[in-house]
C-alpha cells in the first residue's frame, strides 16, 4: 500500500492537533477538537489490522478530528523500516527490542505503552506432537522439534516472528529441515496455511480469536492472560516519527493520534473491542502508578543522578 504524502497542514489545525496530544481540545462549533488536513500515515503490524481493531479506532478518530488514517499493515520490522525511511507519521508495533533500537537511533519520539494481549501456541486439534502437555513455551517448541511436527513460521521480521525466534533460542533448539516452514506472510495468512497443513504455529491471541471459526486449529499452550508463561506476553507500543529526522512527517497529526489512542475514549474502545464476546486487546496506557519506562528504551537510565 502506497502512502499518500501531504504538503502542508493548515496552521490552525496544526495548533489544535498539538493541544489534542496532551488533552483533547474542543472546537468552536460541536464541542470537539477538529483537525483539518489530509491523511495520517500509520505504519502498523498486521495483528491490529487483521482483527479489525484499527477500523474501529480510525473511524472514531476521523469522526472526532475530520482526518482519515491510511494504515499500512506489515510485519513490525517492515513497519519500522517504513518509518525509518520517512514513509509514516506514526508507528504502532509490538516488538520492544526493535522499538528501543528505533528510538535509540533517533527515529522515534514520544513512545507510549498502548495495550497488550499475548501469544498462544496453536495447532491441529489432535495435537500429534503432544504440545498440550507442556507448561512452558520453550518446552512446547522442544516438543515440536523432537517430534519433527510441521511448524509454520511467519518468517517476516514481525513482532510475532521475533518472539518465535526468542523462544527457539531460549529453548536451545534450531528449527530446520522440512518440518519447519517459513512463509514470509502476515498472521492471517500464516494461520490459514497452518490450518491447511495441519501444522503448529505461534499466533497473537487477538488474530487467532478473530479467525478461529475459519481455521481448523486449537490453542495448545495459553499465554499469561489465561495463566500461561510470561514469555508469551505481547505488549504494543505507539510512537511518532521524529520530525527532526524527517521534515516531511506530520508530527502534529501523529501526536493527535497518539493522544486519542491513549485517551480514556481510545482506551475504552480497545477494552470494548471483542470477537464473539471475547476481548482481543487490553488497554494499558492509563494507570494510577507512574510507568516511566514506557517512554524510553528498556533499561535506560539518566547519566545524572540525585545525590
Amino acid at each position: 500500500m502506497e502512502y499518500r504524502r501531504r504538503t502542508v497542514l493548515r496552521a490552525g489545525a496544526a495548533g489544535v492537533a498539538t493541544a489534542v496530544a496532551g488533552c483533547l481540545g474542543r472546537g468552536e462549533n460541536d464541542g470537539e477538537a477538529s483537525v483539518v488536513g489530509e491523511e495520517l500515515a500509520l505504519a502498523t503490524t498486521t495483528s491490529t489490522y487483521d482483527t479489525g481493531l484499527l477500523d474501529e479506532i480510525n473511524a472514531a478518530f476521523q469522526e472526532r478530528f475530520g482526518t482519515p488514517v491510511a494504515p499500512n499493515a506489515q510485519g513490525t520490522g517492515q513497519a519500522i523500516e517504513s518509518a525509518r525511511n520517512g514513509n509514516a507519521d506514526v508507528i504502532l508495533v509490538h516488538a520492544r527490542s526493535q522499538e528501543d533500537e528505533f528510538m535509540r537511533d533517533g527515529y522515534g519520539v514520544n513512545r507510549r505503552g498502548l495495550m497488550f494481549n499475548d501469544f498462544v501456541v496453536v495447532g491441529p486439534s489432535d495435537d500429534p506432537a503432544g504440545v498440550s502437555d507442556a507448561d512452558q513455551a520453550t518446552a512446547a517448541f522442544d516438543t515440536v522439534a523432537n517430534a519433527e511436527a510441521t511448524f509454520v513460521s511467519r518468517g517476516d521480521d514481525s513482532g510475532t516472528h521475533s518472539k518465535e525466534e526468542a523462544i527457539w533460542a531460549e529453548a536451545g533448539a534450531e528449527p530446520g529441515d522440512e518440518w519447519y516452514q517459513e512463509l514470509g506472510q502476515g498472521m492471517g495468512d500464516t494461520l490459514n496455511h497452518a490450518s491447511e497443513a495441519g501444522a503448529y504455529t505461534l499466533a497473537d491471541r487477538g488474530t487467532f480469536l478473530s479467525m478461529r471459526d475459519n481455521v481448523d486449529l486449537e490453542i495448545h499452550l495459553q499465554g499469561p492472560i489465561e495463566g500461561g508463561p510470561e514469555l508469551l506476553a505481547n505488549p504494543y507500543g505507539i510512537m511518532a516519527v521524529n520530525p527532526e529526522v524527517h521534515s516531511n512527517v506530520n508530527y502534529q497529526l501523529a501526536m493527535a493520534y497518539i493522544g486519542f489512542f491513549t485517551s480514556p475514549e481510545g482506551q475504552e474502545l480497545i477494552e470494548g473491542y471483542t470477537s464473539e464476546g471475547e476481548q482481543l486487546f487490553y488497554p494499558e496506557a492509563l494507570s494510577e502508578d507512574p510507568q516511566f519506562q514506557q517512554y524510553v528504551p528498556e533499561g535506560w537510565q539518566s547519566e545524572s543522578s540525585d545525590e
